[in-house]
């Protein structure tokens, strides 16, 4: 089997922009191949106070770049005395996946936050293209699903808690149909006051509400 067949890959992850902020959500299954390699992979990590980074791909890879990242925020932080904003942190994101294209890392992320200019999400491609997402984003194997719905239901100034369940439902309607989509999942409220990952019970609440 080739080595790339067995990396941990395959997931689904959204990203909408709501009224007074943004959510971020993923499941949290890791696949290699058609075997399921874990039921609890991580694949949202906050990288600033109100900034959050969902990944798909390479599991190592994703890794490597969010500790790189979050140093690179926290040392601008002390030179500046103020926290990068969305974009800056998109455009470092991209200069370093697009510096690494002959030996690339195979990721592709969904950067969402809140800075003094509102709320944003950016989708980076694994050879540094980044493109500011107005409404609505997904990434990985079950996002063409996902859309379906996010599409289908999203609406311009929603409330954080509409798109909270529209989120789960898109997620949920991915791990029905995508074979590499799986598990529980988990999910980030970002305000300009907060960074909330919800407990798996309130998310459990939510996604038996919609059935």
């Amino acid at each position: 089997m080739d080595i790339m067949d067995q990396v941990k890959k395959g997931t689904t992850t959204v990203g909408l922009i709501c009224d007074g902020g943004v959510v971020l959500a993923s499941e949290k299954r890791a696949t290699m191949g058609s075997f399921i390699a874990s039921k609890a992979a991580k694949k949202i990590y906050q990288v600033d106070d109100y900034l959050g980074v969902t990944t798909a791909g390479i599991v190592g890879d994703a890794q490597t770049l969010i500790r790189m990242t979050s140093v690179e925020m926290k040392l601008y932080k002390i030179r500046r005395g103020e926290p990068m904003t969305v974009k800056g942190m998109a455009t470092l994101l991209s200069n370093v996946l697009n510096g690494q294209r002959f030996y690339p890392y195979i990721v592709q992320l969904l950067l969402g936050g809140m800075d003094r200019n509102g709320a944003h999400i950016f989708s980076i491609d694994p050879f540094g293209g980044n493109t500011e997402e107005k409404e609505v984003a997904s990434t990985g194997s079950g996002s063409p699903i996902a859309y379906g719905v996010l599409e289908d239901r999203y609406t311009k100034g929603m409330s954080l808690e509409e798109g909270t369940e529209l989120a789960i439902k898109a997620l949920y309607s991915a791990i029905r149909r995508d074979s590499a989509s799986g598990g529980e999942m988990e999910v980030v409220v970002i305000t300009k006051d907060k960074y909330e990952t919800l407990s798996e019970e309130r998310v459990q609440e939510i996604r038996n509400s919609l059935n």
